[in-house]
């Protein structure tokens, strides 16, 4: 197959960021759009192909409604991409030229056929049913997917390296087709005109593998195919400082719940009206505010956030993308869990009222699985180290043992039965289960 890219000479606009998910937005400037044709003859009728993949001629890096999108920060299977960056700006922040996801010139690219074997090779295919028939009268779609997390990762398309083109085409890109499936089933269940709550996905994942950054490319994808969606992590529902430091007090010598974290650490109330507000946005015009937490406040300690630095989103909702380490925990008999770790008991006690306040809400599942969550410890210190690195505060190798350790025994407890069991109430026909290896990489598993 062959590809012929013709760009015209009207660059992009040029950004970078800082080694943050969450960035000062950078605001898009639609003159800058950037127009281009591709052709394509081997998988689809080139009408088709060509109708498809126009629409990546304005693959914006915002959002309509707001204008904004965070750009992304750049991850350990991104670095293989340099970048030069230019420190005299306005705003503080870096920016500077990014790699072009196209060449400045007519380009050739003939490698779409190996693109689609590598793509069928990826360990998640089997697992949700895409055939290399279905992967191939479907390949404009990951074309378009694959540019448009390019742009969003400020990688070049035409020279990705192995484990760029695996995290995209092996992990992000099955997942959201599997998240596409599980909406369009949702919206069945509904009849014409009748108000369509969004679909609610649950993402459990232990801390540091990955699951922010494949939630802020979901969601992503999502804004730039024309659907409305918001995000929102279990860590958005922390109790505030003043009520985690009576939690401390009520607990003397638990160390589990010395800081937030653990189950009892979190305003389930808050969480259920928050979540119950979010399925009802269904109409044009409808608008909340996303709860935030600032886990920068009291030296580390961490406050709510303040209401005017909540993002808003507006309705009709078509998705809600929920994240946490501890999602779809379920209670365990007490001896098992004082056996772990005795100071577990009042949290196995505290994670009783969890499911109502999250769980219940989630209607379909993604379970990242881990061999060992001792791999917490070592993705938790390599994000120290690059912060440190960068002349930004960060833990210390002991105060990151020490920060991990509390929450090593809930993930001793707690993720056997998961992975066995899957969530409380999860049904295997809305649960995908995908476990990743050291690299954060999908891997076949057991």
């Amino acid at each position: 197959m062959t590809v012929t890219i013709l760009p015209l000479l009207t660059p992009w606009p040029t950004t970078s960021s800082s080694c943050s998910l969450s960035p000062p937005p950078y605001k898009y400037h639609s003159s800058h759009s950037h127009h281009f044709t591709i052709i394509s003859s081997f998988f689809a009728p080139a009408t088709t192909t060509q109708s498809n993949l126009s629409k990546l001629s304005q693959m914006p890096i915002h959002t309509e409604k707001s204008g904004f999108i965070p750009l992304a920060r750049r991850c350990s299977w991104e670095q293989d991409n340099s970048i030069g960056y230019d420190n005299n700006n306005n705003n503080g922040q870096r920016q500077g030229q990014l790699y072009s996801v196209f060449p400045t010139k007519s380009a050739v690219v003939s490698s779409v056929q190996g693109l689609f074997e590598f793509i069928c090779s990826g360990p998640l295919i089997k697992k949700l049913g895409l055939t290399p028939e279905v992967v191939a009268v479907s390949i404009d779609r990951w074309l378009e997917y694959g540019l448009y997390l390019c742009r969003l990762f400020q990688l070049n398309e035409l020279n990705l390296t192995v484990p760029q083109k695996a995290r995209l085409y092996h992990y992000y890109i099955p997942v959201f087709f599997w998240c596409e499936d599980q909406i369009s089933r949702h919206r069945s269940m509904f009849r014409d005109r009748e108000d369509i709550p969004p679909l609610v996905i649950g993402f459990s994942a232990p801390q540091g593998c990955g699951k922010t950054t494949l939630v802020f490319a979901l969601d992503y994808l999502f804004r730039v195919t024309d659907r409305k969606s918001a995000t929102i992590s279990i860590d958005d529902f922390y109790l505030t400082a003043e009520d985690q430091a009576k939690l401390r007090e009520a607990n003397p010598g638990n160390t589990l719940l010395e800081v937030r974290g653990n189950a009892g650490s979190h305003d389930l109330s808050f969480s259920i009206e928050t979540l119950t507000a979010l399925r009802k946005l269904t109409k044009e015009g409808m608008k909340m505010k996303l709860p935030r937490y600032d886990k920068s406040a009291y030296g580390g300690r961490g406050d709510r956030a303040e209401p005017s630095k909540w993002p808003e989103v507006e309705g009709p909702l078509t998705v809600v993308l929920f994240e946490g380490w501890m999602l779809g925990f379920k209670p365990l008999p007490t001896e098992v869990v004082k056996t772990i770790d005795p100071q577990l008991e009042v949290i196995n006690k505290n994670l009783e009222a969890y499911y109502d306040a999250w769980d219940k809400f989630i209607e379909a599942w993604i379970v990242i699985k881990i061999k060992d969550p001792n791999c917490v410890y070592q993705w938790r210190l390599q994000a120290e180290v690059a912060m440190r690195a960068e002349g930004k505060p960060g833990m210390s190798d002991e105060e990151v043992m020490d920060f991990v350790s509390r929450y090593l025994p809930a993930y001793k407890a707690y993720l056997p039965k998961l992975y066995s069991e899957g969530p409380s109430g999860s049904d295997p026909e809305h649960l995908l289960m995908a476990e990743i290896d050291e690299e954060r990489n999908p891997i076949l598993g057991s």
